[in-house]
């Protein structure tokens, strides 16, 4: 039930910036969210902003971060998009390999040293109820 209502309160922070303007482009985002191991949460922040640099050298926008303050059990959520640009993969991967940053089965096996628990999701937004259905109406 935990893991719902965090899941619920990431979708809340992607659908804020939507209500009361026009209705934006929706898009697929990713929303991770982190319990960090005890004392590795410097080490597991400096790692992202590493990453985030790398996408920014290509030409990609960081993650979003929201650091826990209160209430549920994690530490920090990051929300980006769910896909990355056509083409952008290979610059990325070239560019973190560059950066001597670990790719695939080793970032996987050097960022879970750090993680106590994960889960990530895939929503559309931002948008609103009405904007939703009326899409729904369209089909």
């Amino acid at each position: 039930m935990l893991r719902n209502w965090t899941i619920a309160l990431a979708l809340a922070l992607l659908a804020g910036p939507a209500l009361g303007q026009e209705a934006p482009k929706v898009e697929r985002r990713q929303i991770e969210i982190y319990r960090i191991a005890p004392g590795q949460h410097e080490a597991f922040l400096r790692e992202i902003a590493k990453s985030d640099e790398i996408k920014k050298s290509v030409g990609l926008k960081p993650r979003e971060l929201y650091v826990h303050q209160d209430g549920a059990d994690w530490d920090f959520i990051l929300i980006q998009p769910a896909e990355a640009p056509p083409g952008k993969s290979a610059e990325l991967r070239e560019a973190r390999k560059k950066a001597g940053s670990p790719t695939s089965q080793r970032f996987f096996l050097e960022i879970r040293k750090m993680i106590a628990e994960h889960s990530d999701t895939v929503a559309e937004g931002p948008t609103t109820a009405g904007d939703w259905l009326a899409r729904l109406d369209k089909q």
